[in-house]
């Protein structure tokens, strides 16, 4: 088994902005991260809302990112897209392609985790697969593995 190197991961908040969220324009949010190793093929990232119904919910799985240190912002709900920079995104927990911001009830608190796994392939999986198809994807293949988290207060 490889070992797999960390990765420093970040958003710029620690808070999320509305944009970021359903109260907003539920635009996903610029990731950046350290140094990415010199084998790196893609990224992918599963984000993980915890405190909707189970441990793990996803709200989001994406793969198949060009390898750098920024994952900008704004990826349309495409199952493929090209801009604002290569994907392929996977069916989240609501039943959705793309991202779905925080939208807790009101007056309570969500926190997202964002994992980024930087991988030495390109996972061959069909858009709109799931995180479970992923992460079987990417076994054996992540290099590197970082997260960062956010919280959302909905008055």
């Amino acid at each position: 088994m490889r070992a797999v190197d960390p990765l420093q991961v970040r958003l710029g908040f620690t808070e999320f902005p509305p944009r970021y969220t359903c109260d907003g324009g539920n635009v996903s949010p610029e990731i950046r991260t350290g140094d990415l190793h010199p084998g790196a093929e893609s990224i992918a990232v599963i984000t993980v809302n915890p405190f909707e119904t189970g441990c793990s919910f996803c709200p989001w799985v994406i793969w198949d990112l060009p390898p750098s240190q920024v994952i900008p912002p704004g990826f349309p709900r495409d199952p493929v897209t090209v801009v604002p920079a290569r994907s392929v995104q996977g069916t989240n927990d609501y039943g959705e392609t793309g991202y779905h911001g925080p939208c807790p009830p009101p007056g309570a608190t969500h926190r997202y985790l964002f994992r980024v796994y930087v991988l030495d392939t390109r996972p061959d999986l069909a858009p709109g697969s799931d995180k479970h198809a992923l992460i079987a994807a990417m076994r054996g293949h992540v290099l590197q593995y970082g997260d960062t988290v956010a919280m959302y207060y909905r008055p």
